[in-house]
């Protein structure tokens, strides 16, 4: 049987969480909207999961706001700065050469539109130096939007030394927080962070529901504009009937990974340490700094393998990837990988492979035997 390790594409639901969805679909009819019993069930269940995932980051429940998922969350934190953006002349953001592509590519989309964008690039470890995002804010800086752990490196990024960085009141301050939600916890709760993005299928929760923390302040309210209209529902900004079963997943999900984050932080270790031993006799090369990743993940390239030879190469055996499922439908090399400076060749051959705390240990005592006789037949001579 093939052993899934690509965890950072999306994780399995929690046993737990799926018992809770599915018991959503079966007693739970109403909509959030409606004014009878049934829908006051619902919109009840609709508050008990914006707890849940607010507690986490220190918010409160009507700072939560549900998305299709992170990507939506990231545009509507982006592109719905755009207006105000115009009207205010404030129209430069600062971001990074190592962010998702939901994130990117809305920054894309603003630069076309008038804006100037500046992406600080990393270190050759991964990380990006907080001073050097700092020193690139300029007075008319309207955003600045970083991700808080990277997609394909794990490396925890420097959130909370920018966040503490920021004197000017009348820039913002977006988080992508996909990949380190419920598994780095006191970096997302620094009370200058005005908008994070989160998604409920990266800590095992069901897939299609997400959220964007809006912090609402006595000074000022964040000025978003909605991108999608037809309804009242999520404050104005995300029109739409509410899924309640999908959010209440989401909210045991979140509720779940805080509870017991520092079991899962041991255990993906240990998982890390057996995957390193066991793919030693490939003399693999690591991306990224150890130190300041988290240990769920690691990106990897092989002497003389392509990528694309690695992951045919080990059908049957283990599912890994590319990098960012959403980019690995492209035939491009990684572009955080290219930021960081590493070789072409390195580059051409680089994997992701990544786990949970629910990966079996036993499995890997069997896959990762296989894995290194298919890819030791492949490789070039040392």
């Amino acid at each position: 049987m093939t052993i899934y390790l690509d965890c950072n594409a999306t994780t399995p639901i929690d046993p737990r969480v799926l018992a809770e969805v599915h018991r959503c679909f079966v007693e739970e009819i109403g909509n959030a909207g409606s004014p009878h019993e049934y829908g006051l069930r619902a919109k009840q269940i609709v508050h008990t999961a914006r707890d849940q995932i607010a507690r986490i980051i220190a918010a409160k429940r009507n700072e939560i706001i549900f998305t299709s998922g992170a990507t939506e969350a990231n545009n509507l934190a982006i592109l719905g700065l755009f207006d105000h953006g115009v009207a205010s002349g404030k129209r430069h953001i600062v971001s990074t050469q190592i962010e998702h592509k939901a994130v990117l590519e809305p920054l894309s989309y603003m630069k076309n539109r008038g804006f100037d964008v500046t992406l600080v690039p990393p270190a050759s470890n991964g990380r990006v130096n907080a001073d050097a995002i700092l020193d690139a804010v300029r007075p008319d800086t309207l955003l600045v939007s970083m991700m808080h752990v990277n997609n394909e490196t794990g490396v925890i990024q420097p959130v909370a030394d920018v966040a503490e960085g920021l004197a000017s009141p009348d820039l913002f301050l977006h988080i992508d927080a996909a990949q380190g939600f419920g598994k780095d916890l006191d970096p997302l709760r620094h009370p200058r962070i005005d908008l994070m993005s989160i998604s409920s299928h990266k800590i095992f929760g069901p897939v299609g529901i997400g959220a964007l923390f809006v912090r609402r302040r006595r000074d000022r309210d964040i000025p978003l504009t909605p991108l999608m209209h037809g309804g009242g529902q999520e404050l104005g900004l995300r029109p739409g009937t509410l899924p309640v079963p999908l959010i209440s997943g989401f909210g045991l999900a979140a509720e779940l990974s805080a509870a017991e984050a520092d079991a899962r932080r041991v255990a993906c270790q240990n998982i890390r340490e057996q995957i390193i031993a066991g793919l030693s006799p490939l003399q693999p090369i690591y991306h990224g700094d150890e130190a300041v990743s988290l240990p769920h993940v690691i990106s990897v390239s092989f002497s003389g393998i392509d990528a694309d030879e690695v992951i045919e190469l080990l059908t049957g055996v283990a599912a890994v990837s590319t990098g960012s499922a959403c980019t690995s439908v492209c035939a491009t090399s990684s572009h955080v990988l290219s930021a960081m400076g590493v070789a072409q060749p390195e580059l051409d051959g680089a994997v992701r492979i990544s786990w949970s705390h629910r990966t079996e240990s036993s499995e890997l005592q069997t896959s990762i035997p296989q894995f290194v006789d298919r890819l030791s037949r492949m490789m070039s001579p040392q």
